[in-house]
């Protein structure tokens, strides 16, 4: 009972090397084995790293989506301009009112 410990070390240092081997003949895909062994091992100590854990693989599963921000914008950095797109709406947007005064 007392060699667990250090033979766990050895079969994990051994299995790792043997995982690089094969990295490097481009003969594995998918996450080493190691890896997960070390990656359970510390989530049984530290509960953060089983929420970490869990956090990866629901992100895995998620499809990539584009992001949604602004419209694409006319800024030329180079030049200094930049277009900005006019409401063709006859109504205005401030609901404050004009903002200079005797424009409509």
């Amino acid at each position: 009972m007392a060699l667990t410990g250090p033979a766990a070390v050895v079969l994990l240092i051994l299995v790792g090397s043997w995982e690089l081997v094969r990295v490097k003949r481009r003969k594995q895909t998918g996450t080493p084995l190691a890896e997960t062994y070390v990656n359970e091992v510390t989530a049984m100590f530290y509960g953060t790293k089983r929420i970490e854990l869990d956090h990866r693989d629901t992100v895995s599963m998620m499809r990539e989506q584009d992001a949604q921000g602004a419209p694409p914008s006319g800024v030329d950095l180079d030049a200094g301009t930049a277009v900005v797109p006019v409401s063709r709406s006859g109504r205005s947007r401030n609901p404050a009112g004009p903002a200079i005064p005797g424009s409509s």
